[in-house]
């Protein structure tokens, strides 16, 4: 039998406007039709939106964890909690990811992963995994664990990546030795290679972009900007990103990591179809403030929470944030004057362009998966629904009746 959904009586945000007074119909997972008004369907179930905001889903591309555990903890139990955990703040579909880790801890994280992936059921959904180091400049290393931090070795990476194809992103510094043959290899294998804790200069970003390094990872974050070298000065990694027209980028928009005017100086630049919202969160996310561990529970590293943000103990950094996705979208609109389409966009459709998925994600058009959130005009999550699930509600009516 055919599982049918309508929602209506809400602000259907689309590529291109927002409807008001709007309905969507779902079927087997599906967006069948979006419309003005209501639609009459006699016999499917009903939700109503209550005037609220009807927006596609929010696909976060980068996050380590949260609700108290880490993806790293190398447990099923992690992975689910996570996805449960960010479902309730928007977020329909993610990419874990990793830490600079040992090889025998990577590989492992990639075995919990493909298990958690068959046992996702109702959380956030998995779209692949996101391998973070441990190919990275040791001086631009932030709360990454400098023990495992090392150039790039072809016998290591072709291993890894012999034994499964749940990896879609790796990120790394392209000024290493052997970086760029690299980013070449993981490119041949439809791996998105991102340039991240880096101290590369203009010369060398431009040569890594032309081999496949085409995402900057969290920019200004464990990045070089302007250097000085024997009193001449080089351009680094975030005037290249900017210089890079076709350069895509991702934020850590949680108002803390940028503050206010480089919020805008990124969206002036770089336009929303070129900026990605990440919450980049640890565990901590969602959690009460205080001490945490950035990592594994077995060999991470201890965090303080405070100020809606992770820091190292000494204060000196920070160490991942604690954002959720709705955060990142009321951010944008809040701190750095950013219409509620555009900041929505980098949410959701400019991730999935990114990730090659946006022909099934980040927008609601018919045929694409029916994975939307509804949400107030405070950017405060009501509803999330997955391929037409329901997998969070917070209050809002349902005719729970006619729901399987």
């Amino acid at each position: 039998m055919e599982h049918q959904l309508k929602i209506y009586n809400g602000q259907i945000i689309t590529p291109s406007r927002i409807i008001s007074h709007g309905t969507v119909l779902i079927a087997d997972g599906k967006i069948t039709a979006i419309s003005e008004g209501n639609i009459d369907t006699p016999g499917i179930a009903e939700i109503d939106a209550g005037g609220k905001y009807i927006s596609p889903g929010f696909i976060d591309i980068h996050v380590h964890g949260g609700g108290g555990h880490d993806f790293m903890d190398n447990t099923v139990e992690a992975f689910l909690a996570i996805a449960n955990t960010h479902a309730q703040y928007g977020t329909t579909a993610m990419l874990p990811t990793t830490l600079t880790s040992s090889k025998e801890d990577l590989l492992e994280t990639l075995r919990i992963y493909e298990i958690a992936d068959r046992q996702n059921a109702n959380g956030s959904e998995f779209i692949s995994m996101h391998l973070e180091g441990p190919y990275f400049a040791v001086n631009q290393c932030g709360a990454q664990d400098p023990r495992y931090i090392r150039d790039p070795d072809p016998k290591e990476y072709k291993e890894i990546l012999s034994g499964t194809t749940a990896i879609k992103r790796w990120s790394a510094a392209p000024e290493l030795k052997g970086a760029i043959e690299f980013g070449k290899y993981v490119t041949s294998k439809g791996i998105l290679a991102a340039i991240a804790h880096t101290d590369a200069i203009y010369e060398e970003v431009v040569e890594a972009f032309e081999n496949g390094y085409t995402l900057a990872t969290h920019l200004y974050s464990g990045m070089s900007g302007v250097t000085r070298r024997n009193a001449f000065r080089y351009a680094g990694v975030i005037e290249s990103a900017y210089l890079i027209d076709d350069m895509d980028v991702e934020i850590i928009a949680d108002g803390i990591h940028l503050p206010a005017p480089l919020l805008k100086l990124v969206y002036k630049i770089k336009g929303p179809q070129k900026i990605a919202l990440i919450t980049d969160a640890m565990r901590a996310a969602a959690m009460p403030p205080g001490e945490s561990i950035l990592g594994s529970l077995k060999n991470g590293i201890k965090v303080i929470v405070e100020d809606n943000v992770a820091k190292l103990p000494d204060r000196s950094a920070f160490a991942g944030s604690v954002a959720t996705t709705n955060r990142l979208v009321r951010t944008m609109m809040t701190m750095a004057d950013i219409p509620l389409l555009e900041a929505v966009q980098m949410a959701a459709n400019t991730p999935a362009v990114i990730m090659k998925i946006d022909n099934k994600k980040g927008s609601l058009v018919t045929g694409k998966d029916a994975d939307i959130v509804i949400f107030d005009k405070d950017i405060n999550i009501e509803m999330s629904i997955i391929k037409g699930k329901v997998v969070y509600n917070k209050n809002l009516v349902m005719n729970e009746r006619l729901i399987h």
